[in-house]
């Protein structure tokens, strides 16, 4: 037996996966079911994420495996979105766009810049020929016509007719036939013999040239074509065509899309459907005609609302409408033919009359409308405003009431035309001819009114003439009752405000007067015209509030807070002899309001009237004996006209009447800003032994012994006023403030720990312990008790403002923002807010931000004082006095820095004008 191997044993073997037979020669296989085996469901995940285990590999995360089923959009799609969202949305949208803005610039001369190294780079064709088609202006127009028509002339790909370059055999029969059109017969057929030659066969002129023949058809439609283009040119109509302005008339032309000529013609045959059913239906017609407008068939659209006008004559909004497609002179047209069918219709009269330029023709179109429409107001007020005189306009409207007598508008309009006399005559007239209208009384109270306050009336005349307005009113509301006219008390509240916007406030206090108790119970009377009050002056009605509260101030005499809101109306709005006259009246109905004194006093005193502030003062200690703001106001009035002795004296004689701590404190700082600091001393030991836990005592004597550099003394002061007051934060602060200048942090730290355990969740200890750690180069510490402070005070303004600003400059609008929505309108976050946008200059906004936190607490003196910083930074002069005027008439007291600088000694007597620079100064 052979040893040699089997070349041939493979043909038995099975064949690999895989293989295809002749693949290596360029065949291609193929592979059928009973090659693979049956249909098998593949690895699951599982199995798949084992594998890719054992082999090391990273299983990537699926990215919608946390995704809600049930929410495509997000977990927190379904969130409340809030107005403080809304607020920060809109902030964060400000900004960038204002960042946007900056760039701006920087940004466009960087992409012009691009864009010409592009151009010189790779410029356009058009370009490149540029100055070619500027040539092209110096063609002449039989240049233009001499240019030849444009050819294939390259040469490419050009098939040769197969017919050129060949030749071919001509036919025997095209010979013969050739021969015989060409020869001539010299003898008649059978048939012409028969006919005498007379008849002519249809044959026998040949074959026909059918080439000649649309040659010369050609030849005849250009002719045709060329005459009727120089006729159209000729006659200018619209089918005459611009060769310069063509190609320009094309960029006007609206390009509609596919949709919308689908839309077109779906809405061009149903309303074509319309019409054809129903031949009368004119907003059928109207609406075929305005999509045939919107197509820009501007021909279709006029055929059709002809066609309508033809087949709805009495309709007048088509009429209208057919005016409108066509052009001024042929809408007149159709309007006359309109107004034969319609001769009653205002409207299209009114656009007749429209069309007119001539003001004589369109006065003559009104008239004539006025003959067939007498009864018409809107005519008649058009024809009495085209009229050039006054007086012709009044003959036309004595014409018009007597034809219209039920128009009140026409019966005021001539009233307004007639001497004041005959006006009076003319609205009684009205009136008898119109009893149910209210507009009439009011009239008549108004021109009584205007004649009272002419100046050349008499005072006792001038006065019974007013005070006879009221009589008109009452007797209007009584008329208009009995004719069952009602009008509710917020219809009349508002012919007040109108009357006092027309400039009539006698009129309007009248109508007032009379109707303020209407509708009303008697137990809701007060709280309901304090309302109605406030809310005219928010309107800014200051008239009809100012009446409101004189009437509600007859009715209700001994009501304070009524006295205040008319005393601030008459301050904001008012004149100075109108507040101190309506304080004089206060005081006399209600003497033991210590407040409406104190308003009068200062009153007098603004005024320069400091004898009439005395006695004003004098007359409230008769009033309200032992009163501690009235003494203290005695005080204040001597002491800043200089009467320095006087003022002693009333504080002597205080301190021995009634003794309060507060009168104690006045004569404790008075003795310490006249610099008798040992007598400022004496009082406060008098005045602790009466009132030991009075905690102003110890801070003023603490104060004392601190300025005499008794270090000792203070800190004993301080000791005792903790221990009898540990509830009061600022003997806390002041003594940890000593103790910090004598060097010993740590004691002034554990003073202010001390602090916090008896009054947790105080704002003012954890800041001063904040800026305690910042004084002392303790970033770290100060972020960390910052932190610990805002866990503690949630809420804090003066917390947070310190937070805002104390991060880095990116993350402080992230911080604003948190500051905003938990905390509101406060003004600290407000006005930090605005030091933030001062920072990156953004001015307006800046401004805008002060003026918000101003608004929010007007007694907050640190605001104003950083407002008038950045004023005085960005500002120009009248936003600085702006600024000024404003804090000056909200006279602040509270802050955080304004309080030292106006309590300092050295600031002692200085106005708040003062003052605002002096804390501006001083912020940081």
């Amino acid at each position: 037996m052979s040893k040699k191997p089997n070349k041939l044993a493979f043909l038995t073997q099975v064949a690999p996966a895989g293989y295809v037979p002749g693949l290596g020669r360029g065949a291609s296989g193929f592979t059928t079911r009973s090659d693979i085996g049956p249909a098998r469901e593949g690895p699951s995940a599982e199995v798949i994420a084992e594998a890719q285990a054992r082999r090391g590999e990273e299983v990537e995360p699926d990215p919608d495996q946390f995704q809600d089923p049930d929410n495509e959009t997000g977990l927190f799609a379904g969130m409340v979105y809030e107005a403080d969202d809304e607020e920060a949305d809109r902030i964060y949208e400000s900004v960038d766009a204002k960042m946007d803005e900056r760039r701006k610039v920087r940004r466009e001369a960087k992409e012009a810049q691009m864009l010409a190294t592009a151009r010189a780079e790779r410029p356009k064709i058009q370009a490149q020929f540029a100055d070619l088609k500027r040539g092209l202006s110096l063609v002449s127009d039989a240049e233009w016509e001499n240019l030849p028509e444009v050819g294939n002339l390259t040469g490419k790909r050009r098939k040769l007719n197969p017919r050129e370059g060949r030749a071919y055999v001509v036919p025997d029969s095209v010979v013969i036939g050739d021969r015989g059109r060409l020869g001539y017969e010299n003898a008649l057929d059978p048939h012409q013999q028969q006919s005498g030659g007379f008849e002519t066969p249809a044959d026998s002129t040949g074959p026909i040239d059918i080439v000649g023949i649309s040659q010369a058809r050609d030849k005849v439609l250009s002719l045709k074509l060329d005459q009727a283009s120089r006729d159209s040119a000729n006659s200018g109509t619209s089918t005459s065509v611009d060769p310069k302005g063509y190609l320009t008339s094309l960029n006007s032309v609206v390009h509609k899309t596919e949709a919308e000529i689908g839309d077109i013609k779906q809405a061009r045959a149903l309303l074509d459907s319309l019409v054809k059913n129903n031949r009368k239906h004119a907003p059928g017609w109207i609406a075929a005609a305005c999509v045939e407008e919107h197509a820009g068939r501007m021909v279709a659209a006029r055929k059709i609302i002809r066609a309508g006008c033809e087949e709805c004559p009495k309709n007048e909004d088509i009429w209208l409408e057919a005016a409108r497609l066509h052009t001024p002179d042929d809408a007149k047209v159709i309007l006359a033919k309109a107004v034969q069918h319609l001769d009653q219709s205002v409207k299209i009269w009114m656009a007749a009359a429209e069309l007119e330029g001539d003001p004589k023709a369109k006065r003559k179109v009104l008239r004539t409308a006025v003959e067939h429409i007498p009864k018409s107001v809107k005519l008649w007020k058009e024809v009495v405003n085209m009229e050039a005189t006054p007086e012709d306009a009044r003959l036309l409207l004595q014409q018009a009431v007597k034809v219209i007598p039920q128009s009140v508008e026409l019966w005021l309009a001539l009233a307004r035309l007639e001497t004041p006399e005959q006006a009076k005559s003319v609205l009684n007239s009205a009136r008898q001819k119109v009893p149910t209208s209210h507009e009439i009384w009011i009239a008549a109270s108004r021109l009584t009114e205007q004649e009272a306050i002419r100046p050349d009336r008499d005072p006792e005349a001038r006065k019974k003439e007013l005070a006879s307005t009221d009589g008109i009113i009452k007797a209007a509301v009584a008329a208009l009752k009995r004719h069952q006219v009602l009008l509710t008390r917020e219809q009349w509240m508002k012919e007040a405000e109108q009357c006092e916007r027309d400039g009539s406030p006698r009129t309007c206090e009248a109508i007032v007067k009379a109707t303020i108790s209407m509708e009303i119970e008697e137990e809701d009377r007060y709280d309901t015209w304090m309302a109605d009050a406030e809310s005219c002056l928010a309107r800014g009605q200051v008239g009809t509030g100012r009446a409101i509260l004189a009437y509600a101030l007859k009715v209700f005499p001994d009501k304070r807070a009524l006295w205040r809101a008319a005393a601030d109306l008459e301050r904001e709005h008012g004149t100075r002899q109108s507040l101190d006259d309506l304080l004089t009246q206060a005081v006399q109905h209600c003497p033991q309001a210590e407040a409406l004194w104190l308003m009068l006093a200062k009153e007098k005193w603004l005024a320069g009237d400091v004898p009439g502030a005395r006695v004003v003062l004098n007359q409230a200690f008769n009033a309200n004996l032992e009163s501690e703001q009235i003494w203290l106001a005695a005080v204040k009035l001597e002491v800043e006209n200089g009467e320095l002795q006087a003022a002693k004296e009333i504080l002597n004689r205080a301190t021995t009447v009634a003794g309060t701590e507060r009168i104690w404190m006045k004569a404790a700082v008075f003795e310490r800003q006249q610099g008798n600091l040992q007598a400022a001393l004496d009082a406060i030991n008098k005045a602790l032994e009466t009132y030991p836990k009075f905690a102003k005592f110890y801070m003023i004597k603490g104060q004392i012994q601190h300025s005499e550099n008794d270090i000792l003394s203070a800190r004993v002061t301080y000791a005792a006023g903790i221990k009898a007051c540990p509830k009061n934060v600022h003997l806390w602060i002041l003594a940890s403030r000593l103790e910090e200048e004598d060097d010993k942090r740590i004691m002034a730290r554990a003073l202010l720990n001390k602090a916090r355990l008896a009054n947790p969740a105080n704002e003012l200890l954890w800041a001063e312990a904040v800026h305690l750690e910042e004084r002392a180069g303790s970033a770290n510490q100060a972020k960390t008790n910052l932190a610990k402070a805002l866990q503690e005070c949630p809420t804090s303004g003066l917390l947070w403002s310190i937070s805002i600003m104390a991060e880095p400059r990116p993350s402080r609008r992230n911080k604003s923002m948190d500051a905003l929505r938990k905390l509101g309108e406060n003004p600290m976050v407000l006005t930090t807010i605005a030091r933030m946008f001062w920072s990156e200059r953004s001015v307006e906004k800046a401004r805008s931000w002060f003026t918000r936190a101003a608004n929010a607490d007007k007694d907050l003196g640190d605001t104003w004082a950083w407002w008038l910083k950045f004023e005085l930074e960005y500002g120009t002069p009248e936003h600085q006095n702006a600024v000024i005027d404003k804090c000056v008439t909200a006279e602040p007291h509270h802050g955080i820095v304004w309080p030292t600088v106006s309590k300092d000694m050295k600031n002692t007597r200085k106005t708040v004008r003062e003052i605002v620079f002096l804390v501006a100064q001083k912020l940081q």
